[in-house]
């Protein structure tokens, strides 16, 4: 219970108090785009680090040499926790956009912080707005920013399972070359969804697998890249069981 409500107050104020810091963060961003980018990941990042501190969120780290840190790249992750994104962005090198359900922007403040650091918004009742959330993240990748996607498409409910994922979320790697790094996220449905409303101490594993570029792949992968890459997600989770 104790868990619960600190997560809760530090969410609440953060998103209070920091309306004048995303003031400050518009200003900036008139004069120079690269430091409001900067800072705002820097800003968010440290918010994100005091919730999973605040729930008792511990995680190992595999494979982190795996990521590309000079250019930007696609992240697919499997999905089981809203955690899944405060544990998966503490670790980007680099400014980073999540592809995010469109109704997250009902939410003050945490809408603003989410378009400042270029996360892009998916209308899943809609396939034209759909098509145009993958041009928009190809747009981001080409202008040097990371993105993240959970192609299960919703967090899947239960434990060692997983959803089917879906191909589209690949154009991204398809249309700009970028390095696909498969995440496989172990345990993180335990530090909340499991157990709703209380948030429990959990020690999650996250490890980075090895790039895959889509230009490497023959037309059979190509096709089946949705296949490919969620088996090489679920190698990883299965393996990395016994280490939660």
């Amino acid at each position: 219970m104790i868990r619960l409500i600190l997560v809760l107050l530090f969410v609440v104020i953060f998103l209070i108090v920091s309306l004048p810091i995303q003031l400050a963060e518009y200003i900036i961003g008139k004069f120079d785009p690269g430091i409001k980018d900067r800072s705002s990941l820097a800003i968010v990042k440290w918010a994100f680090r005091v919730v999973l501190f605040l729930a008792g969120t511990t995680v190992t780290v595999i494979g982190e040499e795996n990521v590309p840190k000079d250019e930007p790249v696609l992240y697919i992750g499997n999905h089981r926790s809203y955690f899944d994104i405060l544990i998966t962005y503490i670790r980007v090198p680099r400014l980073t956009g999540y592809m995010s359900k469109i109704e997250i922007l009902r939410i003050p403040s945490l809408n603003t912080w989410m378009k400042y650091l270029h996360c892009v918004f998916l209308d899943r009742s809609d396939i034209k707005a759909g098509m145009q959330s993958i041009l928009t993240a190809i747009d981001k990748i080409k202008a040097g920013i990371s993105i993240c996607i959970f192609p299960e498409g919703t967090r899947s409910r239960e434990e060692d399972t997983f959803l089917e994922f879906h191909n589209g979320s690949f154009k991204v790697a398809e249309k700009t070359g970028c390095a696909i790094v498969p995440m496989s996220i172990n345990n993180a449905g335990h530090i909340f969804e499991d157990h709703i409303p209380w948030i429990r101490r959990t020690h999650v594993v996250l490890e980075y697998c090895k790039p895959i570029y889509m230009s490497d792949l023959d037309k059979n992968d190509k096709r089946r890249i949705g296949a490919l890459v969620q088996g090489v997600i679920e190698e990883a989770y299965f393996k990395n069981k016994e280490l939660v």
